[in-house]
């Protein structure tokens, strides 16, 4: 039988397909032409090997579509393996080798950090498992390249670090003797093997066998680089087959030979060099695989390819573009180059994300075309996932979702943080009304618990908590299901330490009786939580105990490592793919983003283990192998009939750099004398899909609430507030907008307030006679048992005793000096002023912390302070007019106990406990407190007729001067921020 197409040369055969064209399009199309000479049995006898199983997909549509309609009998379509996914290499089942299983991924890791931690004597420190499970990652690496790259490390870790190299590669290299010494006997003792030694052994296996039985079926191997040397030497034996082919992805051909000859590692053909170098052929014994007769795209190729040159071929670009113009003197190369290609450069991620998510809408809009998004950040995937939805597009998307944000390993992290921290009232609020804890009759449950049980300090046990809850049984019930299941999860531990595998287990336990089993563990979420979990219990029996702390890390480290894969029905002609996967597969569109450095390409790794010597003297390939394999793949991808470039100038607020590979298509067009074109256009969509309307600030609130509603009963604080903020008095007095505390509101400034003022009281109350001896210490005791009362944190009351002690001894003294001069001591005095105004009684009251009166007929007043007092110009003109007001109403007999006193001086006192301890500030002296009061009581009779003016509104921040440092509880509500920066910064009414 005469055999044709690309089997009827003499081997070996290899092939390319330009970077330019379809790769999978056209290699189906030639699979089916070339095996069409051969029969109609050859098709489904014949192998087509894949780099992975997301290509093998790939091929398998291509050749269905290539197929015309027809009824297709597939060949067998085998991935080789991914080394960067862990996917295993083709093993045909009569493969005969008796090889032991592969260890799981997450079992690896367990066991490699076990090790570290036994070995941590090397280390000259004692890492924890969360440590440990790190550098079992980075040992991981290590090892999978020396597998893959098949490199015998016996007496070569002796004298690694010698020389000049830093002590901590010295102890590096004891610390990777050893473990390479305990790792082989360790899974020896399991009965396993490596994944990647695994693989090497199978590849190296199935290159034996066809060497010495070559099939005599069509055998074709496409897509793939030969990256891992076992898949070069099975490369090879399969393009020397009777039947077999090579097909490269993009082999550039029109590379100079003075510049092929310089292609290293970070080149985009380096791959590929060293695969043609290691099977002993040239450029030149490689073919078309499948010869097309129109040009179109040819100039793309050859433009990206002369921009990606070798640095050191780059001198003479000029001449380069000069050729290309030679070839072809009736066009401008690069500029027909350029055709199809264009840039976006967007301020922000955000930015860059909606003018990707349009570019894709833009393709969608031909019934016949399709698009795909080309990044290796995932993060700017899922951006532009989410933006798409706003159309109701769900594109067929790898980059997936985190497994961190699902809602069951949301509510398993939160978990495991109360175990450490268990009273936390913001993971239980959480967990109280988590989606899958809480049902429909548990909403109000959920909602009492917020409002007064977790709302505030937080609880100083899990008694005071239910007691708060006492009057609401509902929510003590809710309460204590939650802190039952913290309770389990956390009886495990002894003197604070426990198995991760047991301290899982608990864990698991505590979300079922949390949620119900049926509800947990449903959807992907679930799934892969649960698969996570039960590794854990099954596979981490070896990782060294840990704390509750170090336990809730090493869950959340190996959570946030998960991805879910997106399914359900997503558009048929819309996908987003990493830069790996998109080698096969091509769209009529494609946009490539996140091309910054760092991103694409991504900074060579960094290895915690090895030097670039060391590495280099073991025999470990380079870092920047991985910068050229990327470099393929934007080459590939950049070849394409209808690409935008995307990058940002800023990541993270901060600026970033354009991708070495743009800077160098920029700087070749910029040769030629020409620009990549702008798509300025989708720049101004994605601007303005968002954008504001005209500038309209927001006006200073300016409520007018019926007079009827008005409050007329007002006490001396809320006067103050209506002087300088009457939209609070508004919110509060009339709408009654009660402000709720923020879970775990701190309590150090309000505690210690009211934690002086009570101290004054009780001392007053307890000791009304002479100053005791041991004043100091009585104070300071009622002091700090009020701080401990008000759930002040021990760490907050450690500072606080040394404060209280010193401002203890100035009370002490300042008591002795004034109740030397008064006849009593009056705390917590309340009083009371009504009068007439616009025909309607008007109520003012006050509480004033303490009076003294004195035998001439006055009574002194005196209000505590931790912070800033008043200054005496706010207490003069009306803008504090606490004291004042108290004053008045003591004038007019307003404290029943006082009768016929007038104000004497009208006192702050301020203790601080620091430099000085306690300050005695006087604002009113008792020559003046008299005029001052019936001067402030007149104030505020004009102050409450103006408000008896329908037309006169509770503006907001009427006196911003006064309170720009204490933005009060209702500035969000009055949007403070949007009309005051606006240009009306609300002086005056």
């Amino acid at each position: 039988m005469t055999v044709s197409g690309p089997f009827g040369r003499e081997g070996p055969r290899w092939f390319s397909i330009p970077a330019h064209r379809p790769f999978v399009d056209d290699l189906a199309r030639g699979f089916l032409a070339a095996l069409s000479h051969l029969g109609p049995e050859a098709l489904p006898r014949a192998t087509l090997l894949t780099p992975t199983r997301r290509g093998a997909r790939a091929v398998a549509d291509a050749l269905l579509a290539a197929s015309d309609g027809k009824a297709l009998l597939l060949p067998q379509i085998r991935p080789l393996g991914d080394l960067d996914e862990g996917e295993a290499p083709f093993e045909p089942g009569d493969l005969a080798l008796d090889l032991p299983p592969a260890i799981s991924s997450r079992r690896r890791r367990f066991e490699l950090a076990r090790i570290v931690v036994d070995h941590a004597d090397l280390l000259n420190f004692s890492p924890g498992a969360s440590q440990a499970l790190e550098m079992a990652k980075a040992l991981s690496d290590f090892l999978d390249s020396c597998r893959i790259e098949e490199i015998d490390t016996d007496g070569k870790l002796d004298g690694l670090a010698d020389g000049d190299l830093a002590q901590h590669w010295q102890v590096s290299a004891k610390f990777l003797k050893a473990v390479l010494a305990a790792w082989p006997a360790r899974l020896t003792e399991l009965g396993l093997i490596d994944v990647a030694d695994r693989r090497v052994l199978l590849l190296r296996a199935l290159a034996k066998r066809w060497t010495e039985h070559p099939p005599t079926e069509v055998l074709v191997a496409a897509g793939s680089t030969g990256t891992a040397p076992a898949t070069a030497d099975l490369l090879r034996v399969v393009a020397a087959a009777p039947l077999g082919a090579v097909v490269l992805p993009g082999l550039d051909e029109d590379l100079a030979e003075s510049a092929w000859d310089k292609v290293g590692e970070q080149h985009p053909q380096g791959a590929m060099r060293r695969l043609l170098d290691r099977a002993g052929i040239t450029r030149a014994d490689v073919r078309p695989w499948f010869p097309q007769s129109d040009s179109r795209g040819r100039w793309r190729r050859r433009i990206v390819n002369e921009a990606l040159r070798p640095a050191e071929a780059t001198a003479d670009w000029l001449a380069q573009i000069e050729s290309l113009r030679a070839e072809a003197p009736d066009l401008d190369p690069v500029a027909e180059g350029l055709k199809g290609l264009s840039l976006i450069s967007a301020r922000t991620e955000e930015e860059a994300a909606s003018a990707c998510a349009l570019l894709l809408r833009e393709a969608l809009e031909d019934p016949n075309r399709t698009a795909a998004l080309v990044t290796p950040d995932q993060t700017l995937a899922r951006r532009v996932n989410a933006r798409l939805l706003r159309w109701g597009v769900i594109p067929d998307s790898s980059a997936g979702a985190p497994l961190a944000a699902s809602p069951a390993a949301i509510l398993a992290q939160h978990l495991a943080g109360l175990v450490a921290d268990p009273l936390d009232p913001v993971r239980l609020l959480a967990l109280a009304k988590h989606p899958l804890v809480r049902s429909e009759d548990d909403l109000e449950a959920s909602t009492t618990l917020e409002l007064k049980g977790l709302r505030g300090p937080a609880p100083r046990s899990a008694g005071a908590l239910l007691a708060k809850l006492a009057e609401h049984p509902t929510a003590q019930a809710l309460a204590q299901r939650l802190l039952a299941a913290v309770d389990h999860a956390a009886a495990l531990y002894v003197d604070g330490l426990a198995p991760p595998a047991k301290a899982a287990l608990a864990l698991t336990e505590a979300l079922e009786a949390l949620t119900g089993p049926d509800r947990l563990w449903v959807g992907q979420a679930g799934e892969s939580l649960g698969s996570l979990l039960s590794a854990l219990i099954e596979d981490g029996v070896v990782l060294p105990e840990a704390s509750p702390r170090a336990f809730a890390d090493i869950l959340d480290r190996l959570v946030n490592e998960e991805t879910l894969r997106v399914g359900g029905a997503t558009h048929p002609r819309l996908r987003i793919l990493g830069a790996i996967e998109a080698r096969l597969v091509r769209a009529d569109r494609l946009v490539l983003a996140g091309l910054e450095e760092g991103i694409w390409p991504q900074g060579a790794p960094i290895d915690p283990f090895l030097s670039r010597p060391m590495r280099e003297k073991l025999g470990l390939p380079p870092p920047e192998r991985r910068v050229g394999l990327t470099a393929h793949d934007f080459a590939q991808a950049a070849s394409a009939p209808d690409v935008i470039l995307v990058h940002c100038e800023r990541r993270g607020g901060a600026p970033a750099v354009e991708s070495r590979w743009l800077w160098r298509l920029k700087t070749l067009a910029g040769g030629a004398g020409l620009k990549l074109p702008q798509r300025q256009d989708a720049l101004d969509w994605a601007r303005a899909l968002d954008a504001p309307g005209a500038y309209q600030p927001y006006p200073r609130p300016a409520p007018t609430p019926p007079v009827a509603d008005r409050p007329r009963r007002m006490a001396v604080t809320r006067v103050e507030a209506l002087t300088r903020d009457p939209y609070a008095v508004w919110a509060r007095d009339i709408l009654k907008l009660y402000p709720l505390e923020r879970p775990d509101e701190p309590v150090e400034a309000r505690a210690r307030g009211t934690a002086i003022h009570t101290a004054f009281e009780k001392f007053a109350e307890q000791h009304p006679g002479p100053v005791p001896a041991d004043a100091s210490a009585i104070f300071e005791a009622l002091y700090m048992s009020e701080l401990v009362a008000a759930g002040m944190p021990a760490t907050a009351l450690a500072r606080e005793r040394a404060l209280a002690k010193e401002a203890a001894a100035w009370v002490a003294d300042w008591e002795r000096d004034r109740r030397a001069r008064a006849e009593k001591i009056i705390v917590e005095a309340e009083g009371r002023l009504t009068f007439p105004i616009n025909g309607r009684d008007f109520t003012l009251t006050a509480k004033a912390d303490r009076i003294e009166p004195t035998a001439d007929g006055l009574a002194h007043i005196l209000d505590y302070k931790t912070g800033a007092a008043p200054s005496k110009k706010q207490v003069e003109t009306g803008f504090s007019p606490q004291l004042t007001l108290t004053a008045a109403i003591l004038l007019n007999g307003g404290f029943p106990d006082l009768p016929g006193r007038k104000p004497g001086d009208l006192t702050y006192v301020r203790v601080t406990g620091r430099k000085p301890a306690g300050l005695e500030e006087v604002r009113v002296t008792s020559a003046d407190s008299e005029h001052a009061a019936v001067q402030a009581l007149d104030g505020l009779r004009t102050l409450i007729t103006r408000y008896d003016d329908p037309a006169q509104p509770y503006r907001s921040r009427t006196a911003p001067q006064f309170v720009k440092d204490h933005p009060g509880d209702y500035a969000h509500l009055a949007r403070v921020f949007e009309w005051s920066t606006s240009g009306d910064d609300g002086e005056g009414e």
